[in-house]
């Protein structure tokens, strides 16, 4: 048994290690030659098969590319449609789609598509193509296309595999060009994704072609109540913004009364604002919650020989520009010979025209004899031929018909001998200078395309939103002093605590009468009990002014602090622990007033002392405080600045000292 289930996990293996091999070489991930996946490479190859100048059927070319590419017609359209959106190779008609709004394109029978200029100048030479046979040996197809153009930056790309996926991030056209020139010239520079929704980018974390970058849409305030979004992120659609847009309203984060999208041929999407809602507030909360801002961390897999690398955008675009340079190098190479080629045709076509020789071959009837007799008139001429002529070029000679012998021109056939030669040295001189001539290639691919490829996304600085502080306050916290229950499922008292108005993201800090006080998250229903004496969405600047009866001297005590640091749920003291000691009143602000009323003394001319808060210096939450008098208080309520005479006697909070307190304090300092 062991040894069937050692070669059943070899077989597996084996299987596996082939299956994922395939996956990740043959369809995911792209090749850094022409930056192009094999279905792609498929298709543009079809495309240049079939070209005529025409549009074909989209049909008719799914058709054609499965020849050559052994899955079904679904993913090959899939791969045109998405090919033909970037707009770069593919040239369209009819209606592919949208990709702002996400739209599908028609039936591959109702829409055409053909090579664009730009593609026929950049990715076919089929003298430097190599090529193998197709999956079923029927046809042959390209290992690499000859692409002049940095294709992965320029389009992008994304594929799953098993386990790796890529993430590239498209390019703009004359920027990555510059770049190569630069590279070309020893020049440094810098080069940031563009992409055809527009919007804005945020850099800041981009690390060439790998780390993260931040991407925005347009918005524009209408008016004030209402926003219009004109530009989205980079692999967003209208459809999924407005569904991100409508599910936080439904959570109650914005407050919309209506979003209509009228997008067309761009971007347009209304949203209508609620009542007491701004535009800028809107703005910062839709970039806060919904895909109106995202994040994408690219990730620059792809294949380089015949195994996976990842690589930053640096290095792909110094790879690319190195092609280039090889290619172009090729292809003057080629074209060098096909002129010597052609110029040795045509030297020899006047040779033997305007030498006559043809009439030394009239009377001579053996075939291997006219051939000596011309080779013999040749070698006359040898120092004018680029080359020896052969057996080949004197049996061509011998192709040409008297029509032509007799109509000859001489001298149109010496200008085209000279104007071959002026080719050639031009030619010659490019091949003394390649990186010059990649240059000037580059450039001029700029000035012949690059009016139609501005940059489309902003580079821009985004500040961090904090959703805190755009979060609407929209939960209601109440406090119910007969059930002791707080919350915002909790209804208010009529003569109660007012409610506190949160947000998701608050904290509440509850202050009892003992001198505990703690920090909670919004509660939706919780028991805090009946001795609370206040509560309140946590400010951390929050200024507190509080008087308070010490238990054990049985004196009151002033002081002032900010909201404290605190650990959640965790119980803090304001005043030192006493069984006796009790809040008596508790303010929070700045110009706040008080009244003191102590007990009565025969000797006193006053029962009452008055304190202005703003006079008592701010000090940590567990200072003691300052003494407010020697004789005992018997209760304590805020007044206004000018307050005179003193108020009826009553509680100012629930549970604080008053006249019902069930220990009254009946010191005098007598």
């Amino acid at each position: 048994m062991e040894g069937i289930n050692g070669a059943l996990h070899r077989l597996f293996d084996e299987n596996f290690l082939e299956y994922t091999s395939y996956v990740i070489r043959d369809r995911a991930i792209p090749a850094i030659e022409d930056g192009l996946k094999p279905v792609q490479r498929r298709i543009l190859q079809t495309l240049f098969n079939m070209d005529d100048g025409r549009f074909h059927k989209v049909a008719n070319v799914v058709g054609e590319t499965m020849k050559l590419h052994p899955h079904g017609d679904a993913s090959i359209f899939s791969a045109l449609v998405n090919l033909a959106n970037k707009e770069f190779l593919i040239e369209r008609q009819g209606n592919f789609g949208n990709i702002f709004t996400g739209d599908q394109a028609s039936a591959a029978r109702y829409i055409e598509c053909r090579l664009t200029p730009l593609a026929k100048e950049i990715l076919f030479y089929p003298e430097l193509t190599e090529f193998i046979d197709s999956y079923d040996g029927r046809m042959q197809e390209p290992v690499a296309l000859p692409a002049k153009l940095p294709l992965l930056l320029l389009m992008g790309a994304e594929g799953i595999a098993v386990g790796m996926a890529t993430k590239i991030l498209p390019h703009n056209f004359n920027e990555l060009l510059q770049a190569q020139i630069a590279i070309l010239r020893g020049e440094d520079f810098k080069i940031f994704p563009d992409f055809p929704q527009k919007g804005f980018l945020d850099v800041g974390d981009y690390q060439d072609g790998n780390g993260k970058v931040r991407i925005r849409a347009k918005i524009e305030s209408k008016d004030d109540k209402t926003v219009i979004i004109r530009e989205i992120p980079f692999g967003t659609t209208t459809q999924s913004l407005t569904d991100s847009i409508e599910k936080v309203a439904k959570a109650g984060k914005i407050k919309i009364v209506s979003i209509n999208d009228y997008t067309a041929e761009d971007v347009e999407i209304e949203i209508k604002l609620a009542r007491g809602i701004h535009a800028q507030e809107t703005i910062d909360a839709l970039y806060a919650y919904t895909d109106c801002e995202i994040s994408i961390s690219p990730n620059l897999t792809l294949i380089r020989g015949n195994n996976p690398a990842v690589l930053s955008v640096s290095e792909v675009l110094r790879f690319n520009t190195t092609r280039l340079v090889a290619l172009l190098t090729r292809e003057l190479e080629i074209e060098l010979g096909h002129l010597r080629e052609k110029l040795h045709v045509r030297t020899l076509e006047r040779i033997f025209i305007e030498e006559r020789i043809y009439k030394k071959i009239e009377e001579i009837k053996a075939y291997n004899e006219i051939i000596n007799i011309i080779a013999a008139a040749l070698q006359e001429f040898a120092a004018d031929l680029p080359r020896p002529a052969t057996k080949d070029d004197i049996e061509k000679l011998l192709e040409i018909r008297i029509k032509r012998i007799s109509r000859f021109d001489i001298e149109r056939q010496k200008k085209e001998i000279r104007e071959i030669e002026k080719n050639i040295r031009a030619v010659e001189k490019s091949l003394r200078d390649t990186v010059g001539h990649s240059i000037s290639y580059l450039e001029k691919l700029i000035a012949d395309y690059g009016a139609d490829c501005p940059r489309r996304t902003e580079i821009r600085h985004f500040s961090e939103i904090d959703v805190r502080e755009v979060a609407l306050a929209n939960l209601h916290v109440a406090y119910n002093s007969e059930s002791g229950f707080l919350g915002f499922q909790v209804k208010a008292e009529e003569n109660g605590m007012a409610a506190a108005s949160c947000s998701e993201y608050d904290k509440v800090l509850l202050i009892f009468t003992d001198g505990l006080y703690k920090v909670v998250n919004v509660p939706e229903k919780i028991f805090v009990g009946h001795d609370l004496a206040w509560f309140g969405r946590l400010d951390k600047e929050q200024v507190f002014n509080i008087i308070y009866r010490d238990g054990k001297e049985n004196v009151a005590y002033i002081k002032r602090c900010k909201t404290p640091a605190f650990i959640l749920d965790k119980e803090y003291r304001l005043f030192p622990e006493h069984a006796r000691s009790k809040l008596a009143l508790i303010l929070s602000g700045d110009e706040k007033h008080a009244r003191i009323y102590l007990t009565p003394s025969s000797r006193a001319r006053s029962h009452y002392v008055d304190v202005h808060f703003d006079e008592i210096p701010i000090k940590g939450v567990a200072a003691i405080g300052k003494r407010a008098s020697n004789r005992a208080m018997r209760r304590a309520q805020e007044i206004t600045a000018k307050a005179a005479p003193p108020a009826p006697l009553q509680a100012t909070l629930p549970g604080v000292l008053g006249e019902n307190d069930p220990n009254p304090d009946k010191e005098s300092d007598e």
